[in-house]
């Protein structure tokens, strides 16, 4: 059985689409058959997780770690598995996660609305300018006129 003993990023690396957690000696261990191994950095060296989806883009990546001369390879998938795994994952990188799109699309409506809304009320004024000319009232079209 493994466990995860320790996950810290040594950095952080976070652009438009993903957050990169990167790895480093001593930063990630795990313990498998009642034995620490060290994470080494000989294949794979980073976590990639998609901000949008939060899930781990790079799956198929390969982890070494060391106990002596014991080396041992864990993928991310494996350690996808694990709950500890996850739970320290999640986190780590929750603060970097893009905050709901929901918020956002609503935002995008209520000023979407607010734009209907003012040209609305321009429409509404013209037409109270024009009922101001038929019926000749000088002051009201005046007034009217300054709203535009």
């Amino acid at each position: 059985m493994v466990t995860v003993k320790m996950l810290k990023p040594y950095y952080i690396k976070a652009d438009e689409n993903y957050v990169r957690i990167m790895l480093a000696y001593q930063y990630f261990s795990i313990v498998m058959e009642e034995k620490v191994y060290q994470f080494i950095p000989v294949e794979a060296n980073e976590i990639k997780i998609n901000r949008k989806t939060k899930k781990v883009e790079n799956i198929d990546a390969r982890f070494a770690f060391q106990n002596e001369k014991d080396v041992v390879y864990v993928t991310m998938a494996k350690l996808m598995t694990l709950p500890d795994f996850q739970k320290q994952l999640d986190s780590i990188a929750e603060s970097y996660y893009f905050k709901q799109e929901v918020n956002i699309d609503k935002v995008k409506q209520e000023n979407e609305t607010a734009l209907i809304i003012a040209e609305l009320e321009k429409l509404n004024v013209r037409r109270m300018i024009d009922r101001a000319l038929d019926e000749r009232d000088e002051v009201i079209f005046n007034e009217l006129v300054k709203l535009l």
